[in-house]
């Protein structure tokens, strides 16, 4: 019986030194890795644009571009902002540590490399990306458009669809390189205070329509936020004073009537299909109507009437 192989991971490692890349090579492909090499930060922009490893190993001290300036480049690329990069230097000084967490590592090893270790280090880091991937892929096809940001408004990390709304607003297609508006850091820290409450929210300057909630503290200097548009401005006034819904059930009506599946309507208004089925529910029972389609005729008619 023939099976299909699993994957192997991909591992880069970025190092001058023959020595080293003969010895992690061996034991790298010894474990089941596939490895590529490159001898200095340039060479692995080169590789990067072809292929996107699982994992990273990375030489802090290199000629031309060292390995911390290496690892901010090869984070601003938005396909690797996810990626655990391990730096590996003989420099053991806690500057030299702190320098390389700055720069977008998630671990530093000292050399000379003891193997073992190192191979314990790098599953457990391949394990926590995988973890972190499925659990934002999971968020994203729930309709969560979730990030999370530093006090200063920097984003940390974004699920897919929340990167991709970001980045039209913001310029710019890495979270690497993404922060929110100054206007909206007062806002950032009232929130993080409590005041205001758990559902405090804010619109962007530029586009009142994308609000973000604030939902509470992910971490040490993590705030984690849902990214919503919120389309209650634009929602026929009729639909909540004649029809008697709240405002979110309005604008879940305005969108069925429009033809808007489910899934639409949970991605437009930042929501979960789960959310969006309780809201139809509820409208189907303040209407007195069975389905979808009744719905939508009587919205039609109570916009027609009042047009």
């Amino acid at each position: 019986m023939i099976t299909e192989s699993k994957r192997s991971d991909v591992v880069l490692v970025i190092d001058d030194s023959p020595e080293t890349l003969r010895l992690l090579t061996d034991a790298l492909d010894g474990a089941g890795m596939t490895v590529m090499v490159a001898l200095d930060g340039a060479a692995a922009m080169r590789i990067v644009d072809q292929i996107t490893p699982d994992m990273i190993l990375l030489d802090a001290v290199m000629p031309g571009m060292d390995g911390f300036e290496t690892c901010r480049r090869l984070k601003r690329e938005a396909g690797l902002s996810n990626v655990p990069v391990i730096f590996m230097t003989g420099l053991a000084e806690t500057e030299h540590i702190v320098r390389g967490l700055e720069a977008g590592g998630v671990d530093y090893v000292t050399k000379p490399i003891a193997i073992e270790e190192m191979l314990a280090r790098i599953r457990v880091h391949l394990a926590n990306a995988r973890l972190t991937q499925s659990a934002r892929a999971a968020l994203d096809v729930s309709g969560r458009y979730l990030l999370a940001v530093n006090r200063q408004g920097k984003v940390m990390w974004a699920t897919p669809q929340a990167q991709k709304l970001l980045s039209d607003h913001l310029g710019s297609g890495s979270t690497e390189e993404m922060v929110l508006p100054d206007a909206l850091l007062p806002w950032l820290e009232q929130a993080q205070k409590g005041k205001g409450g758990s559902k405090a929210a804010a619109g962007f300057p530029d586009n009142p329509e994308l609000r973000l909630y604030y939902m509470g503290n992910a971490g040490p200097n993590e705030y984690l936020l849902r990214l919503a548009k919120d389309t209650s401005a634009n929602l026929p006034p009729e639909f909540t004073s004649e029809l008697g819904l709240t405002t979110r059930e309005g604008e879940v009506l305005s969108w069925l009537s429009k033809g808007k599946t489910n899934r639409d309507i949970a991605q437009i208004l930042g929501l979960s299909p789960r959310t969006v089925d309780k809201h139809l529910e509820q409208i189907y029972a303040k209407l007195g109507v069975e389905n979808r389609t009744a719905a939508a005729a009587i919205a039609t008619n109570a916009s027609r009437r009042n047009s």
